[in-house]
């Protein structure tokens, strides 16, 4: 299915903007400056891939190999979508490191 330009930019917006904010969140409260970067691949597999989240400590050979093949079918504008989202949850982290270094505490 074709994806235009204008939801492309959308969506990798929608994501950047989502990530971020949930990071920037989770940072604040956890005072943890990375964990939305370490918890977004996790996130990102799930919304790839459709094999139960169980079936990885089950049936691992299965879950995995079905996880390179949806990973590997990745349109590039999918690609670039989960891309923003990443980037929106490391950026979070580094405007936390850069607030608490300039003396803004958070809760």
């Amino acid at each position: 299915m074709q994806m235009s330009i204008v939801v492309l930019v959308i969506s990798i917006l929608l994501f950047f903007v989502l990530f971020f904010g949930i990071g920037f969140i989770l940072n604040m409260l956890l005072r943890m400056s990375w964990i939305m970067a370490f918890i977004y691949p996790i996130i990102a597999i799930l919304i790839v891939d459709k094999v139960r989240f169980i079936q990885y400590f089950t049936n691992s050979k299965y879950a995995f190999g079905q996880l390179g093949h949806r990973i590997s079918s990745l349109a590039i504008a999918d690609i670039l979508i989960l891309l923003s989202g990443l980037a929106g949850a490391i950026t979070a982290g580094i405007v936390i490191k850069l607030l608490r270094k300039n003396g803004y505490q958070m809760f």
